[in-house]
C-alpha cells in the first residue's frame, strides 16, 4: 500500500491577484473540416467531402481570418501550430505550403516552432508526407485507432491494418516526430487484442503514442445505436492498466491522461492546453482562448464549412465571443492542468488566470482530503486515486 500524499496548505494571498500581468504562451490551431468518410463514433466538426473540397477557396479563408484576428495577438510570438480535422493530410502539399507561407508572414513565428498536422491512414496522403515535410511540417499524428482488421472496420474505418502500417513506415521516413491516435475498449476486443495494438505501435518507432477510450459521444452514431460487444467498465479499466504498463516498459511517459512520450517528445501544442495558455483558432467551427489583462475570452467560428466562408467574405469569420466568467476559471483552469500527471506548479493559477490562489484554497483542501490530489510547495498534481476518478476530482472545482 502507498504512503498517503503529503499535503502542505496553499498560504492565503494577501490580496487577489491584479489581473494577468504578461502575454501567455499562444499557439495557434487551425481547422479543416472535411474528411473522406465520418466515422460513426466522430463527434469533432467534419464534414464528407462530396464533390470535391474548394481547396483554394478554404485556405484564402483561413489566411482572411487570420489577417483579421491580428490585432488581438499583436506583438505576441507563436510557439506552435496544430492544423486539425477532419482530415488536413487531404489538402495538396502545394496549398499548405501557401497556408503556412501566409502563418511566418503574417505572426511571429518562433524559428523552431512546433507544427504539427493530422493525417489518416492511405495511399494519396502518404505519398504527400514528402511536400507535408518541405511545406514546414515537423510533426505528423497518425489516426491509426488499431491494427486489427476486425476493429477497424468496427469503428467504421476507411483503411486496413496493412494501409496502417504502411502509413506508419512512410512517415517515420520523413518526420522525425510522429504521433500515432490509439483506441482501445473497441466494440468486441479482447484484452490481449488490446495488448497486441499497443505493443506493436510502441514498437514502430514512434515518439508519441496518444491512447484512448472509446467513448460514445452524444449525436454520433454509435451514441443512437452502441456497437455490440463493448467491453464492460471493469475489463476497459484492465485495458487502460495493460496499455500504461506496456508503454512505461517501452520507455514512454505517461505524461498527460491519454497521452504518452519517448522523454523529450511531449507534444508541445497540447502542452500549452492543458496549461491553461492562449490559442488562437481559425478555420470552421474552431475554437480559441485569448486572454487580456482584464478579461479572458472563448472564441467560435462558424461551424459549417459553407457558413464560414461566408461569413469569412462577410468579414465576420466569429460566430461567438464570450468572455469567461470570474467563478468560471478555477473549474476552467483545473479541468485542463490537473490532466497533467505532473500537475502543476502553484504559481501558474495566478499567471494564468488573474485569480487568486485562495479561489482554489476550499476545492483542494476537499480533494487533499479525499486522497485525490497532493500538494507540495512545488506541484498541485493528481494522485493515482485522481487520475482514475479525475471526473470526481474535477466535480470540486465547479462553481
Amino acid at each position: 500500500m502507498s504512503a498517503a500524499p503529503r499535503v502542505i496548505p496553499l498560504r492565503p494571498a494577501d490580496r487577489p491577484a491584479p489581473g494577468i500581468a504578461a502575454p501567455l504562451p499562444l499557439s495557434l490551431y487551425i481547422h479543416f473540416p472535411w474528411c473522406v468518410r465520418k466515422c460513426p463514433y466522430c463527434d469533432f466538426n467534419s464534414h464528407e467531402a462530396r464533390g470535391g473540397i474548394p481547396e483554394d477557396d478554404y485556405v484564402g479563408a483561413l489566411i482572411a481570418d487570420l489577417e483579421s484576428a491580428l490585432p488581438s495577438i499583436w506583438g505576441r510570438r507563436v510557439s506552435t501550430v496544430f492544423i486539425g480535422g477532419g482530415t488536413p493530410s487531404l489538402l495538396s502539399p502545394q496549398a499548405l505550403e501557401r497556408l503556412l507561407e501566409a502563418v511566418r508572414s503574417r505572426v511571429n513565428l518562433l524559428p523552431q516552432a512546433e507544427i504539427t498536422l493530422e493525417a489518416n491512414p492511405g495511399t494519396v496522403e502518404a505519398q504527400r508526407y514528402a511536400g507535408f515535410r518541405a511545406a514546414g511540417v515537423n510533426r505528423l499524428s497518425l489516426g491509426i485507432q488499431s491494427l486489427d482488421d476486425r476493429h477497424l472496420a468496427a469503428l467504421g474505418r476507411i483503411h486496413d491494418a496493412a494501409a496502417a502500417r504502411a502509413a506508419i513506415e512512410a512517415a517515420l521516413r520523413h518526420f522525425d516526430n510522429v504521433n500515432l491516435d490509439l483506441m482501445y475498449a473497441l466494440p468486441g476486443q479482447t484484452p490481449d487484442e488490446a495488448r497486441r495494438d499497443i505493443e506493436e505501435a510502441a514498437a514502430s518507432g514512434v515518439a508519441h503514442l496518444s491512447a484512448y477510450h472509446l467513448t460514445l459521444e452524444p449525436n454520433t452514431p454509435f451514441h443512437h445505436s452502441p456497437p455490440a460487444g463493448l467491453p464492460d467498465p471493469d475489463l476497459a479499466a484492465d485495458m487502460q492498466v495493460a496499455v500504461e504498463e506496456i508503454l512505461a516498459g517501452r520507455g514512454f511517459e505517461h505524461y498527460e491522461t491519454s497521452a504518452f512520450a519517448r522523454p523529450g517528445m511531449r507534444c508541445r501544442h497540447n502542452l500549452n492546453y492543458w496549461r491553461f495558455g492562449d490559442y488562437l483558432g481559425i478555420g470552421a467551427g474552431a475554437h480559441g482562448k485569448l486572454s487580456f489583462h482584464d478579461r479572458i475570452v472563448r472564441e467560435a467560428r462558424h461551424r459549417h464549412p459553407q457558413a464560414y466562408l461566408e461569413g469569412v467574405a462577410r468579414g465576420e469569420p466569429i460566430q461567438s465571443r464570450t468572455p469567461i466568467a470570474e467563478e468560471d476559471l478555477p473549474m476552467e483552469f483545473m479541468m485542463n492542468a490537473l490532466r497533467l500527471n505532473d500537475g502543476f506548479p502553484p504559481p501558474l493559477f495566478a499567471e494564468r488566470t488573474g485569480l487568486s490562489p485562495e479561489a482554489l484554497r476550499r476545492p483542494l483542501e476537499q480533494a487533499a482530503a479525499r486522497g485525490l490530489v497532493e500538494i507540495t510547495p512545488e506541484r498541485i498534481r493528481p494522485t493515482e486515486l485522481g487520475r482514475r476518478f479525475l471526473n470526481d476530482l474535477l466535480e470540486l472545482f465547479c462553481p
